[in-house]
Protein backbone atom coordinates (compact mmCIF):
# COMPACT_ATOMS: atom_id res chain seq x y z
CA UNK A 1 0.00 0.00 0.00
CA UNK A 2 1.22 3.59 -1.00
CA UNK A 3 2.25 6.00 1.83
CA UNK A 4 -0.85 8.57 2.67
CA UNK A 5 0.55 11.54 -0.12
CA UNK A 6 1.22 9.03 -3.00
CA UNK A 7 -2.40 6.99 -2.22
CA UNK A 8 -3.95 10.86 -2.66
CA UNK A 9 -2.20 11.25 -6.05
CA UNK A 10 -3.40 7.99 -7.16
CA UNK A 11 -6.81 8.59 -6.08
CA UNK A 12 -7.10 12.40 -7.84
CA UNK A 13 -5.81 10.67 -10.85
CA UNK A 14 -7.85 7.71 -10.63
CA UNK A 15 -11.09 10.40 -10.46
CA UNK A 16 -9.80 12.65 -13.74
CA UNK A 17 -9.14 8.78 -15.57
CA UNK A 18 -13.41 8.53 -14.56
CA UNK A 19 -14.14 12.02 -15.99
CA UNK A 20 -12.28 11.46 -18.81
CA UNK A 21 -13.51 7.56 -19.87
CA UNK A 22 -17.47 8.74 -18.52
CA UNK A 23 -16.60 11.94 -20.70
CA UNK A 24 -15.52 10.13 -23.68
CA UNK A 25 -18.21 7.82 -23.43
CA UNK A 26 -21.21 10.17 -23.75
CA UNK A 27 -19.43 12.74 -26.60
CA UNK A 28 -19.51 8.95 -28.18
CA UNK A 29 -23.57 9.21 -27.99
CA UNK A 30 -24.92 11.08 -31.39
CA UNK A 31 -27.14 13.44 -29.09
CA UNK A 32 -24.07 14.10 -27.23
CA UNK A 33 -21.79 14.95 -29.99
CA UNK A 34 -24.31 17.48 -31.56
CA UNK A 35 -24.67 19.21 -28.61
CA UNK A 36 -20.86 19.94 -28.89
CA UNK A 37 -19.83 20.01 -32.21
CA UNK A 38 -23.15 20.57 -33.93
CA UNK A 39 -22.63 16.97 -35.97
CA UNK A 40 -22.98 13.46 -35.60
CA UNK A 41 -19.29 11.78 -35.80
CA UNK A 42 -18.27 9.59 -38.47
CA UNK A 43 -18.51 5.73 -37.27
CA UNK A 44 -14.45 5.28 -36.76
CA UNK A 45 -14.62 8.44 -34.47
CA UNK A 46 -17.49 7.15 -32.45
CA UNK A 47 -15.37 3.85 -32.25
CA UNK A 48 -12.22 5.61 -31.06
CA UNK A 49 -14.21 7.47 -28.26
CA UNK A 50 -15.77 4.43 -27.04
CA UNK A 51 -12.47 2.31 -26.47
CA UNK A 52 -10.78 5.44 -25.29
CA UNK A 53 -14.08 5.46 -22.44
CA UNK A 54 -13.50 1.95 -22.13
CA UNK A 55 -9.95 2.06 -21.23
CA UNK A 56 -10.07 5.26 -19.31
CA UNK A 57 -12.32 3.26 -17.08
CA UNK A 58 -9.93 0.38 -16.44
CA UNK A 59 -6.81 2.71 -15.97
CA UNK A 60 -9.06 4.52 -13.29
CA UNK A 61 -9.56 0.86 -11.92
CA UNK A 62 -6.00 -0.15 -11.70
CA UNK A 63 -5.24 3.20 -10.08
CA UNK A 64 -7.73 2.38 -7.29
CA UNK A 65 -6.54 -1.44 -6.96
CA UNK A 66 -3.03 0.30 -6.90
CA UNK A 67 -3.97 2.28 -3.61
CA UNK A 68 -6.07 -0.31 -1.64
CA UNK A 69 -7.22 -4.24 -1.32
CA UNK A 70 -9.72 -5.13 -4.39
CA UNK A 71 -12.92 -4.93 -2.04
CA UNK A 72 -12.02 -1.84 -0.98
CA UNK A 73 -10.53 -0.43 -4.63
CA UNK A 74 -13.60 -1.33 -6.13
CA UNK A 75 -16.33 0.23 -3.92
CA UNK A 76 -13.83 3.10 -4.61
CA UNK A 77 -13.92 2.70 -8.09
CA UNK A 78 -17.94 2.52 -8.72
CA UNK A 79 -18.44 5.81 -6.48
CA UNK A 80 -15.65 7.51 -8.74
CA UNK A 81 -17.45 6.52 -11.91
CA UNK A 82 -20.51 7.01 -10.65
CA UNK A 83 -19.28 11.04 -9.38
CA UNK A 84 -18.08 11.15 -12.83
CA UNK A 85 -21.03 10.58 -14.81
CA UNK A 86 -22.72 13.03 -12.73
CA UNK A 87 -19.98 15.75 -13.42
CA UNK A 88 -20.13 14.86 -17.08
CA UNK A 89 -24.18 15.20 -16.92
CA UNK A 90 -24.05 18.12 -15.53
CA UNK A 91 -21.47 19.66 -18.16
CA UNK A 92 -23.89 18.58 -20.74
CA UNK A 93 -26.48 20.36 -19.53
CA UNK A 94 -24.31 23.35 -18.55
CA UNK A 95 -21.33 23.99 -20.95
CA UNK A 96 -21.16 20.62 -23.33
CA UNK A 97 -18.56 22.52 -25.47
CA UNK A 98 -16.52 21.81 -22.75
CA UNK A 99 -16.51 18.57 -23.24
CA UNK A 100 -14.90 19.33 -26.75
CA UNK A 101 -11.25 19.39 -25.18
CA UNK A 102 -11.49 15.58 -24.57
CA UNK A 103 -11.58 14.94 -28.25
CA UNK A 104 -9.16 17.85 -29.75
CA UNK A 105 -8.94 16.04 -33.27
CA UNK A 106 -12.68 16.10 -33.71
CA UNK A 107 -13.52 19.59 -35.65
CA UNK A 108 -16.75 21.90 -35.31
CA UNK A 109 -18.91 21.45 -37.88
Amino acid sequence: MPESGQSALLLAAALAACVAGMGWLALAMPAHARQVWGRALTPATVLALRVLGALGLLAALMLCLAVDHASMASLVWVMAIAGAALLVAFLLAWRAHWLGVLAPWVRKY
